[in-house]
């Protein structure tokens, strides 16, 4: 659990760098520091649930948003957060290179609700639903509607 909690505390200091340079934001900056909190847990829980690494799960879903953590746009976020999620994870020291792809790949495909990926990149749509859901955030995708109705069904 170390490795989640390292992870976190250095995509604070991510957000707040990020605060200071990127001014006209989709989303207001303290969401997605609550965001980034909440996702993890929710993906860890599904992690256990579907035998998955529920901390690889978790910090998957803690930094699939970091493209709008560094661009402040809603648009395309997933794919902006491709490649420099990838040198973030690195300067962290926490993944190894088979887990950083995991993880940057679940980064890029998160946005894509309607297709079906790997475990991982699975959890972190079906958390970023519930997350959304939960925080009473209108989704305004339809794929994003069927996804949440699906999981709700499952409970």
């Amino acid at each position: 659990m170390h490795k989640l909690l390292q992870l976190q505390s250095a995509l604070l200091k991510e957000i707040d760098k990020y605060e200071k340079l990127v001014s006209e934001r989709d989303q207001p900056i303290d969401w997605e520091r609550v965001h980034i909190s909440s996702c993890a847990k929710l993906g860890y829980l599904m992690a256990e649930e579907r035998g998955v690494d529920p901390v690889l799960a978790a910090s998957a879903c803690a930094i699939h948003d970091y493209g709008r953590i560094i661009t402040g746009k809603q648009e395309n976020h997933a794919e902006a957060g491709y490649l420099p999620v990838q040198d973030f994870l690195k300067k962290t020291g926490l993944f190894t290179e088979e887990e950083m792809k995991t993880l940057s790949i679940a980064v890029k495909n998160h946005s894509k609700k309607s297709e079906v990926g790997g475990p991982i990149e699975e959890i972190v749509k079906d958390a970023d639903v519930l997350d959304f859901y939960q925080y009473g955030y209108i989704m305004p995708r339809q794929e994003q509607q069927a996804r949440l109705e699906k999981l709700l069904k499952k409970k």
